[in-house]
């Protein structure tokens, strides 16, 4: 399901005409309207990055369209704990924080409560790991790296 676009990878999947709908249609601006993990419909459509986007509104399809780049979720909708392992762990789009503006997912509470208990650091962290994977370096030697970079005790205590 990943677009040939610096959207990749996204946590994207196919539904009917949609080829990689993100978040499973949710509305990427409700989350930092205050609304949360809302599904969007299908007439407020746009297609980002070759990714397809569901909003709540028109109003909010508006606000999208207007700066997209100020809505899309971190590591494109993947889990933020798993990210600190440079793992694209499925996020469930209901369990999320928004953090110094960004919009992170979580594949479950307890990967948000560890993500979140040092969120600067561990941001920092998992921005660095994100970019190694997806900026074209080689995936086989960030995985290899891992086995002797362990990740940090904050990221893997429960």
């Amino acid at each position: 399901q990943n677009p040939w676009s610096p959207m990749k990878p996204v946590n994207a999947v196919r539904q009917n005409a949609d080829p990689r709908l993100i978040l499973g249609g949710r509305d990427v601006v409700a989350y930092f309207s205050g609304a949360g993990s809302v599904l969007g419909l299908p007439q407020y459509h746009a297609e980002f990055e070759q990714v397809d986007f569901f909003f709540a509104s028109a109003d909010h399809l508006a606000l999208f369209q207007a700066n997209p780049r100020a809505y899309l979720p971190a590591y494109h909708g993947y889990c933020a704990a798993a990210m600190l392992g440079a793992v694209p762990r499925p996020a469930d789009p209901t369990i999320f924080a928004l953090v110094g503006g960004r919009l992170f997912l979580f594949a479950d509470e307890e990967a948000k409560a560890r993500f979140m208990k040092e969120p600067a650091a561990n941001a920092a962290r998992a921005d660095a790991l994100w970019l190694d994977q997806v900026e074209g370096r080689n995936a086989d030697w960030q995985r290899l790296k891992r086995w002797f970079d362990p990740l940090p005790a904050s990221a893997t205590a429960g």
